[in-house]
């Protein structure tokens, strides 16, 4: 199968190189920061920031968040079907 990525360098401008499924913690941070989250069932979402900042947003089904992320808190998170956007 022929790769159109394989010779580009990840990059923040995207597209994402990997999406994966968040499980919310109140202490364990992703491995790497995610550059944005897709969130399937509305609700309520805790996150900390990629600068360390807890925030609180309210999200609508389907949405994405395009903000650097290194943690979604189970505590204050009601959203589902939660997934991380990674680049790297």
């Amino acid at each position: 199968m022929s790769d159109p990525f394989k010779n580009r360098a990840p990059s923040l401008n995207g597209p994402a190189t990997d999406l994966s499924p968040v499980t919310p913690s109140n202490t364990v941070d992703f491995a790497t920061v995610a550059v944005a989250l897709y969130v399937e069932g509305a609700g309520n979402l805790s996150i900390v920031t990629q600068k360390g900042e807890t925030r609180t947003v309210a999200v609508a089904d389907f949405a994405i968040l395009p903000v650097g992320v290194r943690r979604v808190n189970a505590t204050g998170t009601t959203a589902t079907g939660i997934h991380a956007f990674m680049v790297g």
